[in-house]
């Protein structure tokens, strides 16, 4: 009797849910102030990461910035702070785990409890699998996913006794479909969107509701990591644009943000789509970028 009251249950529920969904799209949301906020910014210095710190300091959110590029990192916080935001500076490998507990206890004592964290650091080395170097294939995991896991496990305890914070995990669309020559990135974004969701899960089983979390999961984006890149059924994103859908999520509590937002259709069809039917689309995408393919740099 349990189980039919249950399912019973499961079926408002999701009704309610889509019923909720149609309605947000023709009501605006409501969007929280994160004004004062203490806002961690990794991978800071350039991209997606200087032009978020510059949408947190239009918001009068206190900044930390992070970067291993001390120059680029001194130019972000020189603009945030004609934006008239208070920020302070670190440079820090985001690949190494005790230089990241040192800088986050050095954050501690001369800001304060983080608030707000945006793992946006990343790096990719486009090539095939038997190009790519060892030593790549490491740094990408180390930067990529297991530089979210010492952060977040870092700055998570002042939260939880608060019961309040909002952890961005900046992955990719390469976190949901695959790309051929960026097999390590690949994995390390599926990692990535896997760690936002099983936190976000984790949050919900221990009563954390005041810790949000939201994930980012662009299609390509103009940062300079990979060279030339193309692509005929998405346009390759500038930087400025997605730090605005990124803002905009994170002021609503959104826990996927895919730009453009009509990925998220795409890859609900993609579950239901024969192999042969995705093979052709990938075939129209015709994707292209700069790769290393048999030890040599190629049009890929």
């Amino acid at each position: 009797m349990n189980i039919i009251l249950d399912l019973l249950l499961l079926l408002i529920i999701i009704i309610y849910s889509y019923l909720e969904s149609l309605v947000k799209v023709f009501i605006p949301q409501r969007r929280k102030s994160v004004a004062g906020e203490i806002v961690l910014i990794t991978g800071a210095g350039h991209g997606i990461g200087r032009q978020t710190a510059y949408e947190f300091a239009k918001r009068k959110s206190r900044l930390v910035l992070w970067d291993i590029n001390k120059h680029g990192v001194e130019e972000t916080a020189a603009e945030c702070r004609k934006l008239g935001a208070i920020t302070h500076v670190f440079v820090v490998d985001c690949s190494n785990r005790e230089e990241i507990y040192d800088s986050v206890n050095q954050v501690k004592k001369e800001v304060g409890d983080v608030t707000i964290v945006v793992n946006n650091a990343g790096t990719i080395y486009p090539a095939d699998l038997l190009s790519a170097k060892d030593e790549e294939i490491t740094k990408t995991f180390e930067v990529n996913i297991l530089g979210h896991f010492w952060i977040t496990k870092a700055l998570l305890p002042a939260m939880m006794q608060r019961n309040h914070g909002h952890i961005v995990t900046v992955a990719s669309v390469c976190g949901h479909g695959v790309i051929p020559y960026i097999i390590p990135y690949c994995s390390s974004k599926f990692a990535a969107v896997g760690f936002h969701r099983a936190l976000t899960s984790e949050f919900e089983a221990l009563g954390k509701t005041g810790i949000k979390t939201s994930c980012l999961c662009p299609v390509f984006v103009n940062t300079g990591f990979t060279k030339n890149p193309s692509t005929r059924l998405c346009p390759v994103l500038e930087t400025s644009e997605v730090a605005r859908r990124l803002i905009d999520g994170i002021l609503t509590n959104k826990k996927m943000i895919f730009v453009p937002s009509y990925l998220s259709i795409f890859l609900t069809l993609e579950k239901f789509l024969p192999e042969r039917a995705l093979a052709a689309i990938n075939h129209i995408q015709d994707i292209q970028f700069e790769a290393v393919v048999g030890h040599k740099t190629k049009m890929k």
